[in-house]
């Protein structure tokens, strides 16, 4: 998909950024430390997911620049945007985001521009070098790290991979209360939005926006529940959800590894790429540090961590890394089919069947998550 291909997305002022945060986020923690603390030339402020901080990830860095990275962590974009938005400036050095919460931070004018040359883009593969959610106005803003695909997860024991070619699966009778749903409006309704034909799926006009909305209301009868996280471990352990839209190997292959019978499909009607990348904080005082640390992150050595940290696996888009990956842990280069020769993640993406997760392009945020409400009010 070429940056020619995809939607725009919407001039955000900053007044509207600041705005939107401190009302989706006011309850949200702010930097669990002080201005001196974050200034410290000995420590990294990393605001980023969980489990970012992980020894196994970052131990390395620590020891060859003698320093600690103090984690804040968050759970979704928009508590993202409140945590960095209710922050005094030099409270983070680097943020781990989500890519489509990319041009929001830009345009509240939250990152600092990076040099390409810096960064080793040319050990990635030709897909991801100049990836279209980083740039803006020619420059670059943020470093992918990892990414992984979003289709059907599903219950082998329940359904066939023929079954589950296809999104309608959900609407199926064997399917009916056993549908469960991640609750975040992005993933789950940019999954209905691909079945009912749209490509990409979240630049919508009325018409569209309206048969998708449409669409989903028709899958209240087959819902089990709304999920968190935790929630879609356990109800797809435990049975209570046989399928889940808009999730994918990031949480079906730890819970496979474990006994679980489950597995992740991408539809015909295709699916979603999610994508995590490293940014500098605007006002950080130790830009050094953070651009060492993005360096390390996507060396081959980081990557190969990223792609094997033992809670959340994740595919890696920098091709040295696959290399290292597979000289050293061969087994985990073919769990995670990232194998040099043979099928691999990137037959998906290169037989275009892969969308990129982006926020609405002719909708609002609070559009979209209005009909979320409505669904589950249903």
């Amino acid at each position: 998909m070429s940056a020619a291909q995809l939607p725009q997305p919407r001039d955000f002022s900053r007044r509207a950024f600041l705005q939107a945060g401190a009302a989706i986020g006011a309850t949200a923690a702010t930097a669990a430390w002080t201005s001196a603390e974050a200034a410290d030339p000995k420590v990294l402020n990393y605001l980023s997911w969980p489990g970012n901080a992980d020894p196994y990830l970052i131990e390395a860095f620590e020891k060859a620049n003698g320093v600690k990275v103090r984690i804040k962590e968050y759970v979704g974009g928009d508590q993202m945007m409140a945590v960095i938005n209710q922050s005094p400036p030099g409270s983070f050095d680097v943020v781990l985001a989500d890519a489509e919460y990319m041009h929001l931070l830009h345009e509240a004018d939250f990152l600092e521009a990076l040099d390409p040359a810096d960064y080793p883009l040319k050990d990635y593969w030709p897909e991801f070098q100049r990836f279209p959610l980083h740039w803006f106005n020619g420059k670059l803003y943020g470093v992918m790290t990892d990414f992984g695909y979003l289709g059907l997860s599903y219950n082998t024991k329940a359904f066939t991979p023929k079954e589950v070619a296809s999104y309608s699966a959900l609407w199926s009778e064997k399917a009916k209360g056993k549908v469960g749903l991640f609750d975040w409006y992005l993933p789950s309704m940019g999954s209905i939005s691909l079945a009912n034909g749209n490509r990409p799926p979240f630049d919508l006009d009325k018409a569209r926006f309206e048969a998708m909305k449409k669409k989903l209301f028709t899958l209240k009868p087959q819902t089990s529940g709304f999920y968190t996280i935790a929630d879609i471990f356990s109800s797809m352990t435990n049975g209570r959800a046989l399928l889940v839209p808009g999730i994918g190997e990031w949480i079906t292959l730890g819970l496979r590894l474990n006994g679980v019978p489950v597995d992740t499909i991408i539809p015909e009607e295709g699916g979603l790429q999610w994508t995590e990348s490293l940014s500098i904080v605007k006002g950080t005082p130790k830009r050094d540090l953070a651009r060492k640390f993005i360096q390390y992150t996507t060396s081959p050595e980081g990557q190969v961590r990223m792609a094997t940290k033992a809670d959340n696996k994740k595919s890696i888009p920098s091709m040295a890394g696959w290399k290292l990956l597979n000289e050293t842990k061969p087994k985990d280069a073919e769990i995670l089919r990232m194998t040099l020769k043979g099928p691999n993640v990137m037959d998906e993406y290169k037989a275009k069947k892969i969308q990129f997760r982006q926020l609405p392009s002719k909708q609002s945020i609070e559009e979209w998550n209005d009909v979320w409400s409505q669904f589950k009010s249903l």
